[in-house]
């Protein structure tokens, strides 16, 4: 049986968004952050994630630096299991001395994707 889209609304799959604002330097809080990543990815259910930055440095966001992490987990027992986990703690603790943050899950209501025309269109990319 072929697992359901990521974030099909049917599907059970949650998604975790957690907003970071640096206290820390950047490169220090991306070495952490990729220690934590690499640890969660190894734990049932996870299926990816996402670290974004600001897409320019051009004065638009104000404050300190900020990233965003959006991960998608199979089911929310999945996603809790992997922070119950004893490992988990010395992780968290590596990041919150670099960053604060502001984390929330997420299931999806409604999701669209571009048809494959409209991704392609314009984009100097052919299909054959």
């Amino acid at each position: 049986m072929p697992l359901p889209e990521p974030n099909d609304p049917d599907s059970g799959s949650v998604t975790f968004v957690n907003r970071f604002t640096l206290v820390g330097s950047a490169a220090e809080f991306e070495a952490a952050f990729a220690e934590t990543a690499e640890f969660l990815c190894r734990r049932r259910g996870f299926r990816s994630h996402s670290l974004l930055a600001p897409a320019a440095d051009d004065g638009a966001t104000e404050g300190p630096p900020n990233y965003v992490n959006i991960a998608v987990w199979d089911d929310e027992a999945c996603f809790r299991d992997a922070l119950a986990h004893p490992e988990f703690p010395a992780h968290a603790k590596a990041l919150r001395a670099l960053a604060t943050s502001e984390p929330a899950l997420y299931r999806a209501r409604q999701v669209r994707v571009a048809p494959r025309s409209a991704r392609t269109e314009g984009s100097g990319v052919r299909e054959t």
